[in-house]
């Protein structure tokens, strides 16, 4: 085989390399596209947004709702819940939603709610 036979050997089987691996790639390429597009619809469906809440109690039931009157008493502007989460009760306040929000609240109620914090909830 002389010297141009080989370099147009080579230069086919080059050429015929290159092309399976474009097509390859325009194939991953595609399938990733098509993985992104599945993530926007997902998210879009399964939207859930952060609230933060202030929790005043967490434990038996009958403290649970006793702190719930207490707190409605001195502070009626503010929605109060108690929620059941096996093993305690719960006694929150609110639904903010930015952290900040929730920390000047909590500021304002830690005057006579000691033990308050505030937590992070998806809804």
């Amino acid at each position: 085989m002389n010297i141009l036979s080989k370099r147009l050997l080579f230069t086919c089987v080059l050429a015929l390399f290159l092309s399976v691996v474009n097509m390859y790639s325009q194939s991953e390429n595609e399938k990733i596209t098509q993985l992104i597009e599945q993530k926007k619809a997902f998210n879009k469906e399964n939207k859930s947004s952060i609230v933060y809440k202030i929790q005043l109690y967490n434990g038996i039931e009958a403290e649970a709702y006793k702190i719930k009157r207490n707190f409605e008493a001195i502070y009626p502007e503010f929605s109060t819940n108690i929620l059941y989460k096996a093993p305690e009760w719960k006694t929150q306040v609110g639904s903010f939603n930015t952290r900040l929000e929730a920390d000047r609240i909590l500021n304002i109620i830690k005057e006579n709610f000691s033990g308050a914090i505030v937590l992070e909830d998806k809804v």
